[in-house]
């Protein structure tokens, strides 16, 4: 999906205004998979984030598993947004609005809707607090409806471009997974995600170990398989 939509300006204004229901709407930027941690190195990747030309910051993230569109991850992606949208200086009024769109296959919520839209509100007055603060959740299962949004759906569950509505997604789906060309970036980038998991369980392996405080670096380098530097890097709170 991520690579689909990777430069595909297209494509994900497409998602954009069905979602949003905003056809006019025009992307300036687009970034997949990128990493934010936080002050305690935590660290959320997410799918795409895209800048309209109203700088308005979305994140748009595909989950099959529902645990991974829980409410409070869809609250940490919000702040952790927020955290790099104003530069020193900036008043904080000037803070652009922002959106984390779940696109679920399930319906997390449990209301039978198509779309959650969850914003603050002042519990007194029940008017809106106008923070800027976006959260939508897409439900994934209302694919069969002749609506713009069903369709939508539909065309993230299909395993062949000839059978997409949309243009936009079917030509780079067609291209990753019916070309021999896209086949090959997508084998590589396959390995390169393998790569990347065995990585992140070495660090946490020598992460474990540092906690605990048994064992000289030397020793948990050859356990975990990281390097004597990497260790100590870990050790001083820098990344590996």
């Amino acid at each position: 999906m991520c690579q689909v939509f990777d430069e595909n300006y297209a494509g994900v204004e497409l998602v954009l205004s069905i979602i949003l229901k905003q056809p006019a709407i025009k992307v300036k930027k687009i970034t997949v998979q990128h990493e934010y941690r936080n002050l305690k190195k935590r660290s959320v990747r997410l799918d795409i984030t895209a800048v309209d030309s109203a700088n308005r910051v979305m994140d748009i993230e595909v989950q099959r598993d529902n645990d991974g569109a829980d409410i409070r991850r869809a609250r940490y992606n919000s702040s952790m947004l927020d955290t790099r949208l104003l530069d020193k200086g900036q008043a904080y009024s000037e803070l652009v609005d922002s959106y984390v769109i779940f696109i679920t296959e399930h319906d997390v919520l449990g209301r039978d809707l198509p779309l959650y839209h969850i914003t603050r509100r002042i519990e007194e007055t029940d008017e809106p607090f106008g923070d800027g603060t976006h959260i939508i959740y897409v439900n994934g299962e209302h694919d069969k409806e002749n609506t713009p949004l069903a369709k939508l759906m539909h065309d993230f569950k299909c395993l062949k471009s000839q059978d997409m509505n949309y243009p936009q997604l079917a030509e780079g789906v067609k291209y990753y997974k019916e070309t021999e060309g896209g086949r090959e970036k997508m084998c590589k980038i396959v390995e390169e995600l393998r790569d990347e998991a065995r990585k992140e369980h070495m660090i946490k392996t020598a992460q474990a170990m540092i906690e605990l405080g048994k064992l000289s670096y030397e020793e948990i380098a050859i356990c975990s398989g990281l390097s004597l530097d990497e260790v100590k890097a870990l050790a001083e709170g820098r990344p590996a």
